[in-house]
């Protein structure tokens, strides 16, 4: 069995979780998510825990044991806090303006980049060089936040482009002659 999978996932005071044969539900204050289950796991609720077993003894239902725990446990705390995703924009007139569920981007190119967000996820422009995406599900926003920097990625001689606040871009050294 996995170690990841022998830690139970404790719910919170607000997080409300349902246990179906097919299917696991978590609510709380900043939404509802959902998940299909498989029978190679056995969930179950235990008072405010919920743990997570090896049904069938097999190497792919040990390594969804944990799998299917990190999911869980990232569902319920995207309910209960959400996750937050931090984007800057690098080059002279790269800028960003949030005008309700889209993002104008003006990155360099010849016509302006319009990103429409998906459901659940808000963006915000403190500064017209960051960008900061809010939402419940950590694997939507992570998708959003790679798919905006995809548009302009930095380039490694000058470091231009839309990078993660913590992204650290390594800067070429250009050609000598």
């Amino acid at each position: 069995m996995s170690r990841v999978a022998k830690n139970p996932v404790a719910i919170p005071a607000k997080v409300e979780v349902v246990l179906n044969a097919g299917n696991i539900a978590v609510s709380g204050p900043l939404g509802k998510l959902s998940l299909p289950l498989t029978g190679d796991v056995d969930v179950q609720r235990d008072g405010d825990n919920i743990t997570f077993a090896v049904a069938k003894n097999s190497q792919h239902a040990r390594a969804m044991s944990g799998t299917l725990r990190s999911l869980v446990f990232n569902m319920v705390t995207g309910v209960s806090q959400g996750f937050t995703r931090k984007l800057n924009l690098v080059g002279v007139g790269y800028k960003a303006q949030a005008q309700g569920t889209t993002l104008n981007l003006d990155l360099g190119f010849s016509h302006p980049v319009n990103h429409k967000m998906p459901e659940g996820v808000t963006v915000q422009t403190p500064t017209p060089t960051e960008i900061v995406l809010t939402g419940p599900d950590k694997q939507v926003v992570g998708q959003v936040a790679a798919q905006i920097r995809a548009y302009r990625s930095p380039e490694p001689y000058k470091g231009k482009g839309v990078r993660y606040s913590d992204e650290v871009v390594i800067i070429k050294e250009t050609k000598k002659k």
